[in-house]
């Protein structure tokens, strides 16, 4: 009688096999074998694995206070199969909450809370808490108010935290703080001899948009030379560690009113949405810091939908947003709704962040949520 030959595959095949595969089924895949868990748990496999984008799902994490409750989501999924739901396996220590969702990048979102800062891989559950910032610390939620950013700067492999604060009791004044907290020197940095003229448009400002290595954010500044005010986008360069204005659309200047507006990634431009008498209007930026290529692409009626918000793009043209905190929307170009789902209990709404799905891990941690 015969004996089979055994099935052997190299080392390097499996490697590439794996690479390929959802971070779901990695995770899962770690309990096959001593051999297959020493590769899904090598750095550099992680950090392989991200660099292949077509692997890693894109999805939301929505937290609401009441019941402390996080849920990541399959958005994509949500709208297109009424089989689908989200995913309630997600769990932070209650001392955790009140927090406050500021931003993501690679994989892992930045949470906010009174006391403490955390870095949080919502995939793995890999988490590290730093310190508030100085100035945070000293002043504290009810005498500052914060822009929040959050990204990676890959000339120097770290990731940075960037805090703007300002007073909004000095209105005539305008000074912030600029600081940020490097992950590889573990330590916050302010940067000196520098007070920015700017302030959250807002009274609650939204977090930075991470774009083009630069953490974007909305603002209004003082303009000396007319005596007034304007609003313009100011970016943090993360490589450059400086900061630098985007003028908005000329038709911003002046009496133009709206009721809600942002900035979020339209395909693959920087991009600027807006609310004005019902009507969401989409305008984006074709050559990155040019302010002749400001575009408006989109102008659509939305109804009686409350607070909408886009927040991603698909790659057919589709634009996804909140609504009223407590649900998900679809609108195709044409402004015609092709989807609606509700993803929070809470009719206070919740927070939500985008994050793409990674095993990616910091250096010199192993905490565990």
């Amino acid at each position: 009688m015969e004996k089979k030959a055994m099935l052997y595959l190299p080392l390097e095949l499996i490697i590439q096999i794996l690479l390929w595969l959802p971070v779901k089924s990695l995770i899962r895949f770690k309990s096959v074998c001593k051999l297959w868990l020493t590769l899904i748990s090598d750095p550099n496999f992680a950090n392989s694995h991200f660099q292949l984008a077509q692997t890693n799902s894109t999805r939301i994490v929505s937290i609401s206070a009441v019941p402390p409750q996080i849920r990541s989501i399959d958005f994509e999924a949500l709208l297109n199969d009424d089989s689908a739901s989200p995913n309630p396996n997600l769990s932070l220590p209650q001392s955790y909450f009140p927090l406050q969702m500021k931003g993501s990048c690679r994989g892992f979102i930045f949470l906010h809370c009174s006391t403490n800062n955390y870095l949080w891989n919502p995939s793995t559950g890999f988490h590290k808490q730093i310190p508030l910032s100085p100035i945070d610390s000293k002043f504290g939620v009810y005498f500052l108010r914060y822009l929040y950013g959050f990204g990676y700067d890959q000339s120097r492999d770290d990731y940075l935290v960037v805090l703007l604060s300002y007073d909004p009791g000095e209105l005539l004044r305008f000074s912030s703080h600029l600081e940020i907290f490097s992950l590889k020197d573990n330590t916050w940095k302010e940067i000196e001899d520098t007070h920015f003229p700017y302030m959250g448009a807002y009274h609650y400002p939204k977090a930075g948009l991470l774009f083009n290595g630069a953490i974007h954010w909305y603002v209004t500044r003082r303009d000396s030379r007319v005596n007034g005010i304007m609003n313009v986008i100011v970016a943090f360069d993360l490589m450059e560690r400086k900061l630098l204005e985007i003028t908005l659309p000329y038709a911003f200047v002046g009496n133009y009113i709206v009721s809600d507006i942002g900035l979020w990634v339209f395909g693959e431009f920087l991009s600027l949405w807006a609310m004005r008498h019902g009507e969401v209007e989409i305008w984006v930026m074709k050559e990155y810091k040019v302010h002749s290529s400001w575009t408006k692409t989109l102008d659509f009626p939305i109804g009686a939908i409350p607070y909408f918000s886009p927040i991603y793009s698909t790659k057919n043209g589709d634009i996804i947003g909140t609504i009223g905190g407590t649900g998900l929307v679809k609108y195709n170009g044409k402004g015609q709704m092709l989807g609606h789902c509700c993803y929070c209990d809470d009719p206070r709404g919740s927070q939500v962040v985008m994050y793409t799905e990674s095993l990616l891990s910091l250096p010199g941690n192993h905490e565990q949520v």
